[in-house]
């Protein structure tokens, strides 16, 4: 058997084949990788409104005990006597999923004492909470507001009691600005 002497030359030589093929390697496998190379998905408006009602009762536990609720429609904030199909659907959404954390939801639309106009929604204004909450026993209402930005549509929700008027439980979020959001907020001028 015969050995290769290493001298200094060819230590260096077998370090720099070495370290090239790490490179080769290491390089082959982050190409490989794609894991990292797809930002996640965003989140949608159901995602972030059940987020938001499960904020709200996270913020008070209690909030069940001023059940039962029911759910006005979002308005846009610069109009508060205008919403959208958007803003019908978030409170819908949000209904839904505090119902699915305990709150007792009532459904106001499939009562007779309430008209609902068609080009107005289930808009409930200040001036309406005391009669809408005697009419329907309703001990807090869902309220919420948007706005739209440049890229991101606004949503501020909150439970308030009846009672009082103060605010029981609130959560923010925005939701990405895209051809969705716009046409469940251009629906004729809701």
């Amino acid at each position: 058997m015969h050995l290769i002497p290493f001298s200094p030359l060819n230590l260096s030589v077998l370090r720099g084949l070495l370290l090239t093929f790490m490179t080769v390697v290491l390089s082959a496998c982050s190409l490989l990788d794609t894991s990292s190379s797809a930002p996640p998905p965003q989140p949608d408006l159901s995602e972030l409104a059940h987020q938001a009602a499960e904020k709200i009762v996270a913020g008070n536990p209690d909030i069940t005990h001023y059940s039962p609720m029911i759910a006005s429609t979002f308005v846009d904030i610069d109009n508060l006597s205008q919403s959208s199909t958007f803003g019908r659907i978030s409170s819908e959404i949000m209904a839904s999923a505090l119902a699915r954390y305990g709150m007792q939801v009532r459904e106001i639309k499939m009562r007779d004492s309430m008209f609902i106009e068609e080009s107005v929604g289930e808009l409930i204004l200040s001036r309406q909470v005391q009669r809408l909450s005697a009419q329907h026993d309703a001990r807090s209402i869902l309220m919420g507001t948007y706005a739209q930005g440049q890229d991101y549509i606004y949503v501020s929700a909150r439970v308030v009691s009846t009672g009082n008027a103060m605010v029981l439980g609130t959560a923010d979020f925005r939701l990405p600005l895209d051809n969705n959001t716009r046409s469940l907020l251009d629906d004729g001028g809701w």
